[in-house]
């Protein structure tokens, strides 16, 4: 049960992800460095989810004093593949023109995605190496993950201004609603797994 909820996690964060990115309203952060990355240097956007998961699971190795968890890169694989799948399948069936059905479409992604992020994270089975990034800021300052995911978002935000990726109005909103999102969905879910993991552990004992 708790696999799949990993694996049902990460194909709702890819999912709104790529709502996110055809909304062509701007995405997260880090999804439009990712973008920017693709287009201007090359490769898909879901191999530069990998690339990028490797530099950073040095760098949480770096600041926790620890061995890198190289198990993150077992997510941020399934992430890049989820990611490349669902663009290649969302390319033309999900494509608004309008103002309006960009917004909807753009919605419908920050929701989903803080949903996923929420339902695989509880999981507690190897976060992707940015999911543990926000993890670790919230243990070191004693924060929200409001607080740190948003610390996270400006410094992607940078990078991917520097790299000309997908940046609007989308990309805002996943900065200040981001988090926030993530926080709501955090306890849900966590509620959710545990009244659905315990069952299964009490009967194993038995």
């Amino acid at each position: 049960m708790k696999y799949s909820l990993y694996v049902v996690g990460i194909l709702l964060l890819t999912l709104g992800i790529s709502f996110t990115i055809q909304s062509d309203l701007g995405t997260s952060p880090f999804d439009a460095l990712l973008v920017g990355l693709s287009v201007n240097v090359g490769l898909t956007v879901g191999s530069w989810e990998v690339i990028i998961a490797i530099i950073m699971i040095g760098c949480n190795a770096i600041i926790i004093k620890q061995r890198p968890e190289f198990l993150g890169l077992i997510t941020a694989f399934i992430t890049g593949i989820g990611i490349d799948l669902w663009l290649f399948l969302l390319h033309k069936l999900v494509a608004p023109e309008l103002l309006f059905s960009k917004t909807i479409c753009f919605g419908i992604g920050l929701i989903i995605i803080g949903l996923g992020t929420a339902i695989y994270l509880q999981t507690n089975i190897a976060p992707i190496p940015v999911d543990r990034l926000t993890l670790i800021i919230q243990q070191l300052t004693g924060k929200s993950i409001y607080f740190a995911r948003t610390s996270i978002y400006l410094l992607f935000l940078l990078l991917a201004m520097l790299f000309n990726g997908p940046i609007g109005i989308g990309t805002l909103l996943t900065v200040s609603l981001g988090g926030l999102i993530l926080n709501f969905f955090m306890p849900i879910t966590q509620r959710l797994i545990n009244n659905n993991l315990t069952p299964a552990a009490t009967l194993k004992k038995g």
